[in-house]
């Protein structure tokens, strides 16, 4: 689904970032994904590619590389919005509430111990 709109799976988690925070570090971006400084270079060099961010050195201090969105990435936020509503609707359409209550608490759990165990 996300191939539809000219993404890779998890480009969109960057973009994510970018909607909730735009013009971040690298830095910040590899940091809040978790991931290291050339993953997160090499998923910025494709977003840039495609026109969806634009890079840009920070004026407070020139060896910081800002990452910002561009409008053509702005627009994109609906549709990539949608294509995650759609994936969580088709892998819980038999959930009663109760057991997405479960598994939310569950997806919770798992996500604090690894968030202790990689810090």
């Amino acid at each position: 689904m996300l191939r539809e709109i000219g993404l890779f799976p998890g480009q969109e988690i960057l973009l994510f970032q970018l909607w909730d925070q735009d013009a971040q570090s690298q830095n910040s971006l590899g940091r809040a994904l978790r991931l290291d400084h050339s993953t997160v270079a090499k998923s910025v060099k494709r977003l840039e590619e495609a026109g969806l961010v634009s890079r840009s050195r920070s004026k407070e201090d020139g060896r910081v590389t800002l990452v910002s969105l561009t409008d053509a990435g702005r627009a994109l936020q609906e549709q990539v919005t949608d294509v995650w509503r759609s994936v969580e609707e088709a892998t819980t359409e038999c959930l009663t509430q109760e057991e997405m209550q479960t598994l939310t608490q569950l997806a919770l759990k798992v996500a604090a111990n690894a968030d202790r165990h990689l810090k």
